[in-house]
């Protein structure tokens, strides 16, 4: 069994071998099988190219091909997405957090990713921009170690996996440019928390539903920009805000 590394101010780290979880094989993409790597690279870019200003660099496609296998193998063992199929995934999962750049330079700063889960948005807009800091911020333990399993595969830097509730993230203040969460819930005691680890001028972006993001922008003590509705979705947008100057 590995022991987690521990930061008194930051939590717990996790450990990738964890006592009790059967760990999935972690083969990756053939380096040898150039046609077919080249293909999905291809099928990756046109699934994505609807949600981005800039198609992502070849090597960046790579590492989103190695994180969905990882993502179907570890998925057999514990629950991570309930979505099956590969373009699917691809779109929902990766597309609509890729989408975020889009809407605001997101490319540098420090990023946290709340209620983590799978690694969604923070992974690939970590992957997208490799200048972001990501802490990655989920108190699943199996979970954790899928993402860390992830960040070793994929050999990024500068990204923390912390094993803890938001709430229970003993941060400094002005923390972070960037506070994200996606379908994760209880959205006000989310900017509570936000409000005291934001730098300023620091932004939340929220990936919700419409008539949660209609009665979210009426939240005082914030400016909200207008809802963006996701590509190839009807139901889902993205919501951009900043605390109110005091």
């Amino acid at each position: 069994m590995s022991t987690p590394a521990w930061h008194p101010s930051r939590g717990v780290l996790c450990a990738v071998t964890i006592s009790g979880l059967i760990m999935p094989n972690t083969a990756v993409m053939p380096a040898n099988d150039q046609e077919s790597e080249a293909l999905a690279l291809e099928e990756i870019a046109r699934a994505l190219s609807p949600f981005l200003k800039k198609p992502l660099a070849d090597p960046q496609l790579l590492s989103i091909s190695r994180y969905l296998a990882l993502l179907k193998r570890w998925n057999q063992t514990i629950p991570l997405t309930s979505i099956e199929g590969d373009a699917e995934i691809l779109t929902r999962h990766f597309g609509e957090s890729i989408f975020a750049s889009s809407l605001l330079a997101i490319d540098r700063g420090r990023l946290a990713d709340v209620g983590s889960g799978a690694g969604f948005p923070g992974l690939p807009l970590k992957i997208g921009f490799p200048g972001l800091h990501v802490s990655l911020i989920e108190p699943n333990v199996k979970k954790c170690a899928f993402l860390r399993e992830v960040q070793g595969i994929l050999g990024l830097s500068a990204v923390e996996i912390v094993r803890s509730r938001y709430e229970d993230f003993r941060l400094a203040p002005a923390s972070f440019d960037f506070i994200c969460s996606r379908a994760l819930g209880g959205y006000r005691r989310l900017l509570q928390w936000s409000k005291s680890v934001l730098r300023p001028q620091g932004r939340v972006i929220l990936w919700l539903g419409v008539e949660d993001s209609n009665l979210l922008s009426r939240t005082k003590g914030w400016n909200w920009e207008l809802p963006v509705s996701i590509p190839e979705s009807r139901r889902r947008v993205v919501l951009i805000g900043s605390p109110a100057s005091s």
